[in-house]
């Protein structure tokens, strides 16, 4: 379904919230703000008479309703913080090359800082509602967290959190298998791999040792062994808490790790929209003309369908590429064995620290379609213009195409 964006302000609503006594926590009207007021952030300040004053947003009141108000009535430390810290960023980035003018004690603030930190401020509370949608979406017990220090942008307004494949009409991801297998040890039996021609993919650490390019069978649904089997890993979905960035170097959005990954560990599956390849042509002459696409053609054993993670994803959507990347993909299959419909599984290629950024190669076997968002490119199988890449790695290829 495509989804049309309410057009209407968070103050408007708020506002109409209130004229007609209705509750609503996403907005931020619940019993308390309607009884009481809280402070949401504060956007000026100035200095009267000796005393201090902050022009304060209510939570849950339009900004109509803002009010000047004295420090010492403000019960907000952390919010106080914020304002400072954003008032001090946004005057370092406007002294950048130019002599530093130290002013201790000022009366005022200009128009110019109070829209930077209005704008910060309105930011900080957007990413944390995406944040907060985004844990309630997923699947797995790992975190998702959101941040961004380097600019204003906010959420992505075209963006739907999904946790598996989502099947355009006509196209059937689970083929009725009806039997598993039989096993009490998975890894010492005829195991679903064996009974496809192939070895088990993973050890007893529950670690990947085969090599790209060979599939992972998965035990079903249908299988005799419990959820603790050895051979359920891309099923359970990430084991790792990550974190979506802004990058500082303009690759827009990226992916890191706030744990550490060991080598040949499953990271994260990549899904989204599962179109014919003839729809993913038609789209991606659409995504050439905006610059982006997120086409990943699932070419397993043939070239019917695609992947398309531009408006319906997970934290896949927002991984960058590297032409030195850390992930890897294989094709994996569970309880769809139709050799045409894989599911895209990332696995770590070695061991990633904590704060290190995820990548892996557009140009990989099975993802010669797929671009992000931050790369700012087309297709690379359309070859209509060479787009320059930006990883930075020593052994860059220059191009993502």
């Amino acid at each position: 379904a495509w989804y049309v964006p309410c057009l209407a302000s968070l103050e408007t609503l708020q506002e109409l919230c209130r004229k007609e006594n209705l509750r609503c926590k996403s907005l931020g009207i619940t019993n308390r703000s309607l009884k009481s007021y809280e402070v949401e952030y504060l956007c000026d300040y100035k200095v009267e008479e000796g005393t201090e004053y902050y022009f304060v947003k209510w939570k849950g009141w339009p900004e109509s309703s803002n009010t000047w108000e004295p420090q010492r009535n403000l019960k907000c430390p952390l919010l106080l913080q914020n304002f400072l810290s954003d008032k001090d960023e946004f005057l370092s980035r406007a002294r950048e090359g130019k002599p530093l003018k130290v002013r201790n004690h000022f009366k005022a603030l200009k128009p110019a800082v109070t829209d930077y930190i209005v704008k910060k401020a309105k930011q900080r509370i957007a990413l944390q509602r995406w944040k907060e949608e985004l844990n309630r979406k997923k699947n797995h017990k790992a975190m998702i967290l959101v941040e961004n220090t380097v600019d204003l942008e906010g959420p992505p307004l075209d963006f739907y959190y999904i946790n598996e494949y989502k099947p355009a009409p006509g196209i059937n991801v689970i083929n009725g298998i009806t039997t598993g297998c039989e096993c009490t040890d998975c890894p010492a039996e005829k195991c679903c791999p064996k009974e496809a021609g192939f070895i088990l993919a993973y050890n007893k650490r529950k670690k990947l040792k085969i090599q790209p390019g060979l599939p992972i069978y998965e035990c079903n649904s249908f299988c005799r062994c419990g959820p603790d089997c050895p051979n359920r890993i891309v099923q359970k979905g990430t084991p790792y808490s990550l974190c979506i960035f802004r990058t500082n170097n303009g690759r827009g959005w990226g992916v890191k790790t706030l744990q550490e990954i060991k080598t040949n560990s499953f990271v994260m599956e990549y899904v989204g929209e599962v179109i014919t390849s003839e729809e993913a042509e038609r789209r991606g002459q659409l995504y050439d003309n905006q610059g982006n696409t997120y086409l990943f053609d699932l070419d397993y054993d043939s070239d019917e369908f695609t992947v398309d993670a531009a408006r319906y994803g997970n934290v896949s959507h927002f991984v960058n590429h590297s032409c030195d990347p850390n992930l890897q993909v294989f094709n994996v299959f569970i309880d769809n064995l139709d050799l045409r419909l894989p599911r895209i599984a990332l696995f770590s290629t070695r061991t990633i620290k904590a704060g290190e950024e995820l990548t892996f190669d557009y140009q990989m076997k099975g993802s010669l379609e797929l671009t992000s968002d931050s790369a700012d490119g087309l297709s690379p199988s359309r070859k209509r213009i060479r787009t320059v890449c930006k990883c930075g790695a020593v052994c860059c290829r220059g191009y993502l195409n």
